[in-house]
């Protein structure tokens, strides 16, 4: 199965997740990840959805179908060699009293992952990567006492020379400072 990663950017609209993920739904196609912001442009949003498909035909009908909607102001679709993207994961590992101590120049110079929190039994470790980096990660550090683990979804950027919003319609937007 190959990945493709959908960008959509939308007006910031109320139930307009829900008609989003419908399309998946009724085309039975399993979302792996969905994220979704605010731009720097007021009242225009971002969702960045990961999917797995055998078929590229199947994923560009889909992106057709989600550029109906009337909120929709512009679709992407894109292999991961078109995008630069990472993930953020979470790790909260069991340091209590007389247990094996923490590598953190292992941790820190090996896999690029930094302690955030240090709790009086546990931390809270950091680690940004792409999903093969995070699972090496979690390949190391499950020696330790993981109580709990966390992933975000993707983000990504596209491999141009223009940002994305440059393709959005043309408009009187507002930006952030």
């Amino acid at each position: 199965m190959t990945t493709y990663t959908i960008c959509i950017f939308t007006e910031n609209t109320i139930g307009l997740l829900n008609r989003i993920t419908i399309i998946f739904t009724r085309r039975r196609i399993n979302i792996e990840s969905l994220t979704v912001s605010e731009t720097e442009r007021k009242g225009v949003s971002r969702f960045t959805i990961v999917i797995k498909h055998e078929s590229r035909e199947e994923v560009e009908k889909l992106v057709r179908q989600i550029r109906k909607i009337v909120e929709v102001l512009a679709v992407f679709g894109y292999l991961n060699e078109e995008i630069v993207y990472n993930e953020i994961a979470l790790f909260k590992v069991s340091t209590p009293l007389g247990s094996k101590p923490l590598d953190v120049e292992t941790i820190n110079q090996q896999y690029k992952a930094w302690v955030v929190y240090w709790g009086l039994d546990y931390v809270v470790i950091e680690k940004t990567g792409n999903d093969t980096e995070i699972f090496e990660f979690f390949g190391y550090i499950k020696q330790y006492d993981i109580l709990e683990f966390v992933r975000s979804g993707r983000v990504a950027v596209g491999k141009t020379e223009k940002g994305l919003v440059e393709y959005l319609p043309e408009s009187e937007w507002a930006y952030y400072l």
